[in-house]
């Protein structure tokens, strides 16, 4: 299979807001908090004057400028624009207080199910809304045609990863994952032309995984990423770059909202390969299915 050139994800038909959001962390320092302002309350920020979010965001005009500018924008007026568009478009739930993902000290167990289920939920829809379908086409096509298929993630990444290789395995695809480093890295040295490693990072920074992608890479596999940001540094050691949309409520250690975003993109990556072969695909998951059915507890069979 032939390299393809690294196709960019910095398109943003999900919307502005989480256009961004997946740029933040490649924005200055004052432009972070810019951004900040304007994806906490795109409808104030539109309303301001350059001025008046320049002060609210402690810094100045020109600064405001070059955030627009970092994110596409050919100035203040257009963004004000869009924000207002983006405004009107946004559908809210009707407790305000789930919106964006922070859970307040003394929160009751009911505000904490609404604002987890609003925040999952607005992942889900949003990674959708700006997954490219062009590029989840070329990396179906990789996929499909690949020998052999290395999966990487590490942390709450790593169960992604391993539901993306588990799932392949069952339409009897050959892929792998291996958790720990040297054994992926191992993996990733006997990988070449025609094999697929895919590397899933939320942050697109995790030093390991970022390691045995760029491995794979040099040995001639095709190489695809997944992160919640487009410009992080396992996008430059991919070949093709799928995002998701994920925000984080205040328990980020959790790794809630981005893991469901992360599998909603690696279920629509695994439908596509099974959809190439509808009939090899349902023959693979009757007989991994009837494999396993002796072990299931039936209604008539109770364990003690």
């Amino acid at each position: 299979m032939a390299k393809s050139p690294k196709i960019s994800a910095s398109h943003e038909p999900g919307g502005l807001i989480v256009h961004i959001s997946g740029l933040l962390p490649s924005l200055s320092p004052a432009e972070q908090r810019v951004a900040r302002l304007v994806v906490a309350d795109p409808a104030a920020a539109s309303r301001r004057t350059i001025t008046d979010l320049a002060t609210a965001a402690e810094t100045s005009e020109a600064t405001v400028i070059r955030f627009c500018r970092s994110v596409g924008m050919d100035g203040y007026p257009q963004l004000r624009i869009r924000l207002a568009a983006e405004a009107a478009r946004r559908v809210e739930p009707p407790d305000a207080r789930v919106v964006g993902g922070d859970i307040p000290p003394g929160a009751d167990l009911a505000q904490i199910i609404a604002t987890i289920a609003f925040n999952d939920a607005r992942a889900v829809e949003e990674t959708a809304e700006q997954l490219d379908p062009a590029i989840c086409e070329q990396v179906v096509d990789a996929i499909t045609g690949a020998g052999r298929i290395d999966v990487y993630g590490a942390g709450a990444s790593g169960f992604v990863a391993s539901d993306f290789q588990q799932k392949l395995h069952r339409i009897g695809r050959t892929a792998f994952y291996f958790p720990d480093v040297h054994t992926a890295l191992t993996s990733a040295a006997l990988l070449g032309r025609g094999d697929v490693a895919v590397g899933i990072s939320h942050t697109g920074t995790t030093s390991d995984v970022i390691e045995v992608l760029e491995q794979a890479r040099a040995r001639g596999a095709a190489t695809v990423a997944l992160t919640n940001f487009p410009r992080s540094p396992i996008t430059e050691v991919a070949d093709f770059v799928l995002t998701t949309a994920a925000r984080e409520t205040t328990y980020r250690s959790g790794a809630m909202a981005s893991r469901l975003a992360q599998l909603t993109v690696v279920d629509c990556l695994f439908v596509g390969v099974a959809a190439r072969n509808r009939s090899r695909a349902r023959k693979a998951l009757e007989a991994t299915a009837e494999a396993v059915w002796s072990h299931r507890v039936g209604p008539g069979r109770r364990r003690a």
